[in-house]
């Protein structure tokens, strides 16, 4: 090895791993880099452990790496190690990481923002690398949270939208913003047959889009009944569940144009 980097042709990149110069590195070098060099028992976790399952549309900007609280632990460049009491339940062939459903609960505790939380939750879920089910309940096992209260309505919100939808009362939120209440639920009869609609106002429906929306032929499902009701003259306006958790007031000040009527602000 030593005649090898002296030659230039081989680069040392820590104490245990050395790059041959002549091959060009695939992303998932620096996943086993940081997984080697940072010590003992070192497992992606977070975002970065999404990413070696498999999930797009995300580069993290450091690699998180958890390591057992007794293990003695190496600085890497790039790297964010976290040493923990308990590892949870480490799963695949490859580099070793945590689980999905573990993986996406500390991403979205470890993210910089709600939004970006929302988005690691929502990325691994619609993407089938993990569960819905198991994410609830690894949610339900975890004691403590720097976002206990926002998570607590964005996991439901994503997993089970359906279920959380009949809990979210969007009457609440027109008092908020100063709104007359609305129907709920209301029934409507098109050329496609009876359709349920989720709030009513005369001239204006909200369909509000849970996680379950995006499953399946529900795209589909849900554009052709916002037609048929767009086509009898009534505007229709759509809100992801998501949305209104991360941007209410402008989400609220639209409902209000629908409206005709000032939108005030939250109290």
């Amino acid at each position: 090895m030593r005649t090898e980097v002296l030659a230039g042709r081989w680069r040392p990149l820590g104490v245990h791993t050395v790059r041959v110069l002549e091959v060009t590195l695939e992303p998932v070098a620096d996943l086993w880099r940081a997984v080697w060099e940072s010590g003992p028992g070192a497992v992606l976790d977070g975002a970065a452990a999404l990413v070696a399952h498999g999930m797009t549309g995300f580069t993290p900007a450091s690699i998180d790496v958890s390591l057992p609280r007794s293990a003695s632990v190496r600085r890497v460049e790039g790297v964010t190690t976290h040493q923990r009491r308990v590892l949870e339940r480490v799963s695949g062939a490859g580099v070793p990481r945590l689980a999905p459903e573990w993986a996406t609960l500390h991403a979205a505790q470890w993210a910089v923002s709600d939004r970006q939380a929302a988005l690691l939750v929502c990325l691994p879920v619609q993407q089938r690398l993990v569960r819905a089910g198991r994410l609830l309940e690894a949610w339900r096992g975890v004691g403590r949270s720097p976002r206990r209260f926002f998570l607590g309505q964005v996991i439901p919100d994503v997993c089970d939208g359906a279920h959380s939808l009949g809990e979210l009362d969007f009457g609440t939120w027109c008092r908020r913003y100063g709104l007359p209440l609305p129907l709920r639920q209301s029934l409507r009869t098109t050329a496609s047959g009876r359709v349920h609609l989720d709030v009513e106002w005369e001239g204006l429906v909200v369909e509000i889009d849970g996680g379950h929306h995006l499953l399946g032929l529900n795209p589909t499902a849900d554009a052709l009944r916002a037609n048929e009701v767009a086509l009898g003259s009534t505007r229709v306006l759509r809100i992801p569940l998501l949305g209104l958790r991360l941007e209410p007031s402008r989400f609220m000040e639209q409902v209000a144009r629908g409206l005709g009527l000032p939108v005030l602000a939250s109290a």
